[in-house]
């Protein structure tokens, strides 16, 4: 007789808060029947109190080199996945905060869009402390189905229904990337758990890995990829960031880059560590790839957030430097890295949301912001400063961000990989160069449009929000040793 096992509510009170309060959003949303400017501005509000609200539980739960198990060892929690959690619960709310200007002059005004985020943010923590295959396979898909709605939101846009149409068939082809790998792997270990998964390589060390076992990982490696845009699974990233309304692409390219990144690295460095061997050279080739792409790719584009979205391709192959070192340096940079980009792309998205270009729809290509700096210095400079830590220049953040990523690389014999990040990063300095150009040298236009320069209302959330990324950008060269601390905590913790 099986005896009746009862988990731990308690350990996932974050992500019961989340559910609760997108329900009881969804809730409200269906049963008014008219929506309203102050209903929506309302949902937004309850939404950004609820992840306030699962960060401070987050942190008030958590006891430093502390690990827990529960749920029958499907959700796993330490000072890694502590670290990851927090990245996605304060992403998230600072996303829902610099998008509510936009998302209003834009009318889109949808009840869903609130709920919607939090599903997709609960989907993230899920994937970041799964403990087993399935369960990532649940967090995975609940995260991408509330993605993929978001795309689609602006029913009014063809380009947003096109883009969300790319985004589910190629997103559906990687879930199926997915499962085949994970069975395969279940089939040759006998578990879709990551400590037995791990223990069963162990022993397969010693006589050589079975091919079944490779060819599963494989699968995996390549279903990751599409969701981090790293090459050659990047095809989606430009035509769903033109196409979807700006805010809903400041976060896809913000929160769930960022925690499809930490499972990658958690899977890579984690249960199958020990197989580094036969996996180091693909992690090698796609970041290799993804660099030398994100950088020439980007050279030509007049869109902006086609320009972002090769950028982005180039950010995640310097990240999957710090995964092919597979080491603890590897880790706590990859942590470093995360953090950093995920300030500096919320904070650019931000200084965009805040201009309109020639239309309603707000900033849509570089010259746009051609002489912006006249009218708005201090939104010109913020976004410069931006532009100057994405590109690596010294000492803003951005910089430090790839230092520690290339010494990682150079302490583990990736030499000619060290090499090909720091002249992709030389090339990609053109294009994020080019913007502070355009708002600085370039003169207005003869002829602007009625909207031209026109700054959208600034709430107090979105000033806020950009003043606190800008101050972190600016001067995290004087104060880094807190972010390098917990980096290193949850390094250590995710090696052990």
């Amino acid at each position: 007789m099986t005896g009746f096992y009862m988990p731990d509510f308690k350990l996932i009170l974050p992500e019961s808060l989340l559910v609760i309060s997108a329900l009881f959003i969804l809730m409200e949303g269906i049963f008014q029947k008219n929506g309203t400017f102050g209903s929506y501005r309302r949902y937004i509000h309850y939404s950004i109190l609820a992840l306030t609200g699962a960060l401070i539980i987050l942190i008030f739960q958590h006891t430093p080199g502390e690990k827990w198990i529960t749920f029958e060892g499907q959700i796993f929690q330490d000072d890694f996945i502590f670290f990851a959690k927090i990245l996605i619960l304060t992403g998230s709310g600072a996303v829902l905060a610099i998008s509510l200007p936009s998302m209003t002059k834009e009318h889109i005004t949808c009840f869903e869009y609130s709920p919607l985020i939090l599903l997709a943010t609960v989907g993230m923590l899920l994937m970041v402390e799964a403990n087993d295959f399935l369960t990532l396979f649940i967090g995975l898909e609940m995260q991408g189905l509330s993605l993929y709605i978001l795309a689609a939101l602006s029913r009014d846009q063809v380009t947003a229904s096109e883009a969300a149409l790319k985004y589910f068939i190629l997103g559906g082809l990687t879930t199926c990337f997915y499962l085949y790998g994970a069975s395969l792997i279940y089939g040759f270990s006998g578990s879709t758990n990551f400590e037995i998964i791990t223990s069963v390589i162990r022993n397969a060390s010693m006589e050589g890995f079975p091919l079944g076992l490779l060819v599963g990982l494989v699968f995996i490696i390549g279903s990751f990829s599409f969701k981090v845009s790293a090459v050659p699974f990047h095809m989606w990233t430009p035509d769903v960031y033109q196409g979807c309304p700006t805010p809903i692409t400041a976060f896809i390219a913000a929160t769930p880059k960022v925690a499809a990144m930490v499972v990658f690295l958690r899977l890579m460095v984690g249960p199958f560590l020990l197989m580094y061997g036969e996996w180091e050279a693909l992690i090698t080739f796609i970041s290799f790839a993804s660099m030398i792409l994100g950088a020439f790719a980007a050279l030509n584009q007049t869109n902006l957030k086609r320009l972002l979205a090769y950028s982005a391709i180039g950010q995640m192959g310097y990240v999957l430097i710090g995964v092919a070192a597979g080491n603890d340096e590897g880790v706590q940079a990859v942590c470093v890295y995360l953090t950093l980009y995920l300030i500096m792309i919320i904070g650019t998205f931000g200084c965009l949301l805040c201009l309109r270009g020639k239309g309603s729809e707000g900033v849509q290509n570089i010259e746009d912001l051609s002489g912006i700096s006249a009218l708005h210095p201090k939104i010109s400079f913020t976004l410069a400063v931006f532009m100057f830590s994405l590109a690596g220049i010294p000492p803003l953040a951005g910089f430090f961000a790839k230092l520690y990523i290339f010494k990682a690389a150079i302490a583990a014999g990736f030499f000619g990989l060290a090499v090909v990040g720091v002249l992709s990063s030389v090339l990609a300095a053109y294009y994020y160069l080019k913007i502070v150009k355009v708002m600085y040298f370039d003169e207005s236009p003869l002829s602007p449009g009625i909207c031209y320069g026109h700054v959208l209302l600034l709430s107090p959330e979105i000033r806020i929000i950009l003043n606190v990324c800008v101050i972190i950008i600016l001067f995290f060269f004087i104060f880094p040793h807190p972010l390098l601390e917990m980096a290193q905590r949850a390094a250590l913790a995710l090696l052990i």
